[in-house]
């Protein structure tokens, strides 16, 4: 029988790259559910061509634009979102989606028992300790779709965790690596959205400008492997080929590699534990010129240092954090702030912000929701 997937964040970037494979190595599966936040009209489209049973619109006044259909049912709002995360007939739910708002369909899967691809870190990153709880109780499974976590992941299976020495995590630089700390005041949005090596969403590929997205990633990957902060690290590796590595006490150090395309981890996630066929072209280590490293300078890329303190002060820092980078990477794109002024109101947020440890869903929320508001004051005085 076809296994039946869950694409939630079918419009975005990890959710196209998805749903590519479909029309290629994953015609043995199924599409049982989309969903989209506003982009009703590419929604509609992806509805015409996959035909799935179910359909969400995250903003209710969009649904009128997309019709209807014979086949499939059209949901709205976050409780359509939870309603596809945790249907009975699903075998693998992709979180795609970009940012907190996947938080509640995430733990809806959890609770429900599902294998879930997780392309979706914030949702980790701000609520790491209560997601850990509900995968306790419900036995559902993660398997990471980040290339970084995908490569750990890999690198760590079939081996004991006790054996583990440190991770190793591996950062492009971004486009300014190499650019000095007093010109970060006049980049550009266009400037920042052009990453060198990876093709991304607008809100990961400005993360990955700042480096805030490595930090979000030593966050999850502190939660998804449950391994402490002082053996993971992170180095410059703007070849972007080794997406990840593992050192073991023995010293060996067990890497993967490949070509920088998210298809790779994205059919690896939804596939295990078997693989398929390649889908992107082959490595050919004679054309590989070099492979560098170094370390990050965290005097300019504030935002990384900002995520490593919030995740070791865990409790609600996490979710200020995450949500004071997200309302400023907004206002950015928009053009209302600079692109150094990002890790300002991050650290502001941080500074004034009282952390509730063990919190809640409803405090992380909370935080979040008070937060957003807060920068968004602060950008508007």
């Amino acid at each position: 029988m076809k296994k039946n997937i869950v694409i939630i964040g079918s419009t975005g970037s990890i959710g196209r790259s998805a749903l590519s494979l479909f029309d290629t190595v994953l015609k043995d599966f199924n599409i049982l559910a989309l969903s989209a936040n506003e982009n009703a009209a590419l929604l509609k489209k992806q509805i015409k061509k996959y035909r799935p049973r179910y359909a969400v619109i995250s903003a209710p006044e969009k649904a009128a634009k997309l019709g209807k259909f014979k086949n499939t049912k059209i949901l709205t709002g976050i409780d359509g979102l939870s309603k596809i995360a945790s249907l009975k007939s699903a075998d693998t739910v992709l979180m795609g989606v970009v940012g907190a708002t996947g938080i509640i369909p995430l733990i809806s899967a959890i609770r429900a028992g599902k294998k879930i691809a997780l392309a979706n870190k914030e949702s980790l990153v701000i609520a790491g300790e209560l997601i850990k709880k509900e995968l306790k109780k419900s036995g559902a499974r993660l398997i990471p779709v980040d290339s970084e976590h995908s490569a750990i992941f890999q690198a760590l299976t079939g081996h004991k965790k006790e054996y583990v020495k440190r991770f190793i995590i591996t950062a492009s630089g971004g486009p300014f690596k190499n650019v000095k700390k007093e010109k970060l005041k006049k980049i550009t949005p266009e400037q920042a959205l052009n990453h060198p090596t990876w093709k991304m969403g607008k809100k990961i590929t400005i993360d990955s400008a700042t480096l805030m997205n490595k930090g979000l990633e030593v966050i999850e990957a502190h939660y998804l492997f449950d391994i402490p902060y002082e053996k993971i690290d992170v180095v410059i590796h703007p070849q972007s080929v080794i997406h990840s590595m593992v050192e073991y006490i023995d010293g060996s150090i067990i890497a993967q590699l490949s070509h920088p395309d998210m298809k790779l981890p994205i059919l690896y996630a939804l596939t295990f534990p078997e693989r398929k066929k390649g889908v992107i072209k082959p490595m050919k280590f004679t054309q590989l010129k070099k492979l560098e490293f170094s370390r990050i300078d965290i005097n300019k890329f504030r935002a990384f240092k900002l995520a490593l303190a919030a995740g070791k002060r865990s409790g609600t820092m996490p979710a200020v954090m995450n949500a004071a980078n997200e309302a400023a990477v907004s206002a950015f794109l928009k053009k209302r702030i600079r692109f150094s002024d990002i890790p300002l109101y991050i650290e502001r947020a941080m500074k004034t912000h009282r952390v509730k440890k063990n919190p809640t869903l409803e405090d992380v929320l909370k935080a979040d929701l008070n937060t957003r508001k807060k920068v968004e004051e602060e950008i508007n005085a």
